[in-house]
This record gives structure tokens, C-alpha cells and sequence, in this order.
């Protein structure tokens, strides 16, 4: 907390709407960069030099694999030395990596590039700089603001990306991701002077950030990047083949679907209470589940695709900004950063898992089987979530 936002008012205070603004912004600027590339990615890929559908899926979801190894060591690092040093060097790494990436013609040099992106792995120190300035009292309030600027930075994404693509090229979306990574570490300097430094700890210790409370948020989130970053190596490969979408109207689809999304996603977020209720969970899995359901069975036709995707993301935009929000509830202070580096590192785990499993199930030609495969990882999904849950 600072010490300019003490108090009893339940309302952000100027000092946290300011840090919860910078810091959202930060992390849509970072995040754009890779949204933009998931409805492009494969598709790009797989007219490089040694392609592969294996390595296709690995280009698309190798950057998770880094992410998920530095996570935690930097959550744990930011806890010693401060959150904003933490997230310098890692925007640094990750401009790099774009670049690389995007003067690469092989699919290996693509692959390397994704992986450095990875090596720039501060989601879990932005999150623990968010905790550090707000209170509890506004805590989820504002992981649901951080949650919504993901979301709209996903939106654009989906519109900028395949627009962007296809008439400057994949390797200029690269080097815009690189761009928008140095305009994220300019806007450090707007942040308030006084937000807190994390305590200091001699011998960062994993052990609180491995209850099981925690340990069942940090396998939902793997589950959710796996589910989606699988269904996006086979969805661009459906638009584009067969329901003969070009390029220039893949963003019509989603950004159709994700508006659509919002009739689902808004009743949840008003349902669900400050430490969220079971029930919310199983119901936004069950909304994935579906989602995947009929893009397995239905995707052949533009309409019903459209209902699939809607479905999809209405369940998915409320488990991405829940998730965290639940996990920085249940957190201790002084182990945040850590805490919240399990939780990340579980998350691009799970992008990479997913890159694949999307790649593996790719190889047969039909993007079915990768749907199916998703809906699969769903149902155990809600089958987990219903037995041994913890009593209220």
C-alpha cells in the first residue's frame, strides 16, 4: 500500500486509479504483442523453410515454455530487489525477441525469437506491483480493471493482427510488438513514487506459494492457456480452409464473437463475490466446454463457428481476469511475487503445452481434432473442479 491511498473508503483512491491505470496499460502494450500474433502465427509459420506441423505449434507456443522457467525466479527476484527493475529488463529481453523473430526466415529462427519473448517474463511482477499498490478492500476491483484491459487488448489484437498481417506482413507485426514493449518502460515514470517495496526476504521460500488452494488455481490456469493456445494453432487453419475466410475477415469473426461473449462474461462477473463462488468457475468451464463442443462437431458452416467462439470467450474472459484475482486474494504479502510466479509460470506452461498438442493434433489435417482434444481437457477440467474442493 502507499501511503498516499490509506484508508477505510472502499473507492479506488487517485494514488491507485493512477498505478492501476500505468500498470494495466503496461500489460495490455506487452500482451498486444502476442495477442496479435495468435490469429496469424500458424498460418505464417507454416510457409516458412523447414515447417512442420509440429513446429508450428511449438512457434506459437515456445514462448510459454521461458515464461513458465522465469517466472517464478523473477516473481521471487522482484520480491528482493523491486518490481520496476524486474519489469525493465524484461521488456528489454522480450523487444529482443520480437526482433529476432521477425528477421528470421526459418521456422527455427521464429522459434528462437518466440522463446527469448518468453525470457521476458514479468506477468507475475506486474500483477505482484499491482498488489503492492492498492489495498485490500479494492484488490479484486482492481484485478478486474487489470483483467478488462487484457481483455480489450485482446480485442484490438484479434482486429490489428490479421488486418496488420496482411498488408504490412507477420514480420512487421514482430517488430511493432518490440515498439510497443519500449513504450510500456517509458510509462514506468508514471507510476506514484510511493507504492511500497515488497519486504524484504532473505531466502525467498516457495512453500507458501504451494498450498493447495493455490497449487488448484495454479492447474486451472494451465488448463485455460493449454485450451487456448491449442484451439488457436487449429483456428485460423478452420477460417481459412473451411469456411474460405481470407486473412483481411478473420478479425470480423472474432471480434463478432468476443462482443457477443460480453452476454455471458458480465453475468458472471456480477455473480461471482469477492473471493468467487464455485459455482462461476464451473459454469464458465462448462461455457469452454460447449465452445469446443461445437467447433468439433459444427465447424463447417460461418454461424455456427460463430456461436463456438462466442461460447469459448465468454467463459474464457471471466477465468482470465478471476483466476489472478482469486489468487492475490488467497497470497501472502511478503511472498506475493513468488506466489504469483507459480501461478504464471503455470499459465505459459500451458501455452506451451497447448502450442503442442495443437501442433500434434494439426498433423492429421483436420483442426476437429484439435477442438476435440480441448473439449477433452475441459471436461477433465470441470471434473476436477467438482471433487475435493475446498468447503466454504
Amino acid at each position: 500500500m502507499t501511503t498516499a491511498i490509506k484508508g477505510d473508503n472502499e473507492s479506488l483512491q487517485p494514488a491507485e486509479k493512477r498505478a492501476v491505470a500505468t500498470i494495466a496499460l503496461i500489460a495490455m502494450l506487452r500482451m498486444f504483442g502476442l495477442f496479435a500474433l495468435l490469429p496469424v502465427l500458424s498460418l505464417y509459420a507454416a510457409s516458412l523453410r523447414d515447417a512442420t506441423p509440429i513446429l508450428i505449434g511449438l512457434a506459437v507456443g515456445a514462448y510459454g515454455l521461458t515464461q513458465a522457467g522465469l517466472q517464478i525466479p523473477l516473481g521471487a527476484l522482484s520480491d528482493r530487489v523491486g518490481r520496476v527493475p524486474v519489469i525493465v529488463a524484461g521488456l528489454a529481453i522480450f523487444a529482443v525477441g520480437s526482433v529476432l523473430a521477425g528477421l528470421s526466415d526459418s521456422i527455427f529462427g521464429v522459434i528462437a525469437g518466440r522463446l527469448l519473448q518468453g525470457a521476458g517474463a514479468i506477468s507475475a511482477t506486474l500483477t505482484a506491483l499491482l498488489a503492492d499498490a492498492t489495498r485490500d478492500q479494492v484488490r479484486t476491483r482492481s484485478m478486474a480493471f487489470f483483467g478488462i484491459g487484457i481483455g480489450a487488448s485482446f480485442l484490438l489484437a484479434m482486429v490489428a493482427g490479421p488486418l496488420f498481417a496482411a498488408y504490412f506482413g507477420v514480420p512487421a507485426l514482430f517488430g511493432l510488438a518490440a515498439v510497443f514493449a519500449f513504450v510500456a518502460a517509458l510509462l514506468l515514470k508514471a507510476l506514484p513514487k510511493d507504492i511500497a517495496r515488497p519486504a524484504a526476504v532473505r531466502r525467498p521460500t516457495f512453500r507458501v506459494a504451494l498450498r493447495p488452494e493455490l497449487l488448484r488455481l495454479d492447474v486451472y490456469v494451465f488448463l485455460l492457456h493449454t485450451i487456448l493456445t491449442a484451439s488457436f494453432v487449429a483456428l485460423p487453419f478452420l477460417l481459412l480452409n473451411q469456411l474460405e475466410l481470407v486473412l483481411t475477415d478473420h478479425w470480423k469473426m472474432y471480434v463478432g464473437a468476443l462482443l457477443a461473449s460480453l452476454v455471458g462474461t458480465i453475468p458472471l462477473i456480477i455473480f461471482d463475490e469477492r473471493r468467487g463462488k464455485t459455482r462461476t468457475i464451473s459454469i464458465a468451464v462448462l461455457l469452454l466446454l460447449a465452445g469446443e463442443l461445437a467447433l468439433t462437431f459444427t465447424g463447417f458452416a460461418t454461424m455456427p463457428v460463430f456461436v463456438a467462439l462466442a461460447l469459448f470467450f465468454a467463459g474464457f474472459n471471466f477465468l482470465e481476469a478471476g483466476l489472478p484475482a482469486r489468487l492475490s486474494m488467497l497470497a501472502e504479502g511478503a511472498a506475493r511475487g513468488a506466489s504469483l510466479g507459480v501461478f504464471s509460470s503455470a499459465q505459459f506452461l500451458g501455452a506451451f503445452a497447448g502450442g503442442l498438442i495443437g501442433g500434434r493434433f494439426l498433423a492429421t489435417g483436420r483442426p476437429a481434432d484439435v477442438f476435440f482434444v480441448c473439449a477433452l481437457l475441459a471436461a477433465v477440467w470441470l471434473a476436477m473442479h467438482g471433487f475435493g474442493r475446498p468447503q466454504r
